[in-house]
């Protein structure tokens, strides 16, 4: 074989190679995940197995277009800037058709604003932020999990009834906890105008000072406390609060404090009689909810948390998306979640066209102990639809897509 005839027999081989792995690389559809997983394990490890178990049922019924789902996870460290860097590799290096994830309303936000810029479809699942569907709404992005306006308004519905006039606030110093005072502020004073903010504590993500901040607000002598904490704050908070006699007489009102993952750390000293937002996922009769229940516990050996139902909800609604485009293109898939409806453990959703929030509603109600474990008794579930604002204010406050 001459020097020229080897060269084209290596040509013909690295074509035929190159072929086959452009073929393979299109066998399944690629989505990239992007999440906090190191810095919020709580929520997230919960939240991972959820969108495992919806990825394995898809595929074991066939995919979706005929294709195999392949997520692509990456950690963003709760970092923005880190979250946009993984986006980016997701896309050049893995060749993801899409994206879905984010915890942090920060994080949240720095992918919303990179979906716009690359016009790449995105799914907010988790972060709160209400800017998401709001100030920086655009085309591409769409969001599952209520966000802190509705979170609040389920509150606000029980907080008013207490007819409590002197008020304690306490939250996290960053997107989500200012937006949550902000919309306990405005509502309340809207329900109830005499209402009074005694004492305000502002702490940064995850570095309480509990003893501090517990102390503070038990010298404001409030009538009642409005928490949006979570996670390691939230532990140190109670058991601090615990320890001073700070929810003695006092009613509180808090965002997340019913999901099992901030509840379970706590055990015994889990509060008792806060009014809440959470996942009783152990009292809930809907037969696809036990459905969903049955099979993570068969899956995993462990019960579901609130993370589990985002994230598995989350991968079932971009099956959905997927199926209703009959495409992976950014601008099919846009236009087929507006007005999505998907079929959920929790019941029916539809993604809004107005501003592409999901109706996933909320659970509220109250905190007890079962057997040396916080629980939620006495809740509701509030419909995610009846937690919007009219269509007229959401149209000021977001822009044109």
């Amino acid at each position: 074989m001459t020097i020229v005839q080897r060269s084209l027999l290596c040509l013909s081989f690295a074509a035929t190679m190159l072929a086959t792995g452009g073929a393979l690389a299109q066998a399944t559809i690629k989505i990239g995940e992007i999440n906090s997983y190191k810095a919020q394990p709580a929520f997230l490890e919960p939240y991972r197995l959820g969108w495992e178990m919806a990825l394995d049922e898809i595929n074991a019924n066939g995919g979706v277009l005929g294709k195999k789902l392949e997520v692509i996870a990456r950690d963003d460290n709760g970092n923005p800037g880190d979250a946009v860097r993984v986006a980016e590799e997701l896309l050049k290096r893995e060749q993801v058709s899409l994206l879905f994830g984010g915890f942090l309303s920060n994080t949240g936000l720095a992918l919303t604003d990179y979906a716009k810029q690359r016009k790449v479809f995105f799914l907010a699942a988790e972060p709160l932020t209400d800017k998401i569907v709001w100030a920086n709404g655009n085309k591409y992005t769409y969001r599952l999990r209520p966000s802190t306006y509705m979170l609040v308004a389920s509150l606000v519905k029980e907080a008013v009834k207490l007819k409590k006039k002197r008020w304690a606030i306490v939250y996290p110093n960053y997107e989500y906890g200012q937006s949550a005072v902000a919309t306990f502020k405005s509502l309340m004073k809207q329900a109830q105008p005499d209402i009074e903010f005694v004492a305000e504590q502002a702490p940064p993500l995850g570095k309480i000072d509990a003893g501090a901040v517990v102390q503070a607000l038990a010298d404001a002598k409030p009538d009642a406390i409005f928490n949006a904490l979570f996670a390691t704050d939230l532990a140190k908070f109670v058991r601090d609060g615990n320890t001073r006699g700070l929810f003695e007489g006092r009613e509180v009102v808090s965002l997340l404090s019913g999901e099992p993952e901030y509840l379970d750390p706590l055990r015994g000293e889990a509060p008792v009689n806060w009014i809440v937002t959470g996942y009783p996922w152990y009292a809930l009769t809907l037969p696809q909810h036990q459905k969903f229940v049955d099979a993570y516990r068969k899956k995993y050996n462990e019960y579901p948390r609130n993370g589990s139902l985002v994230g598995y909800t989350a991968l079932v609604s971009i099956a959905a998306g997927l199926k209703k485009a009959g495409s992976v293109d950014a601008d099919k898939l846009a236009q087929a979640f507006s007005g999505l409806k998907v079929e959920t453990p929790v019941g029916p959703i539809v993604y809004r066209s107005q501003d592409h929030q999901s109706t996933l509603g909320v659970f509220v109600g109250r905190t007890g102990l079962k057997e040396g474990k916080g629980i939620m008794t006495s809740f509701t579930y509030v419909d995610g639809a009846s937690l919007q604002l009219p269509d007229a204010e959401v149209k000021k406050l977001r822009p044109a897509d």
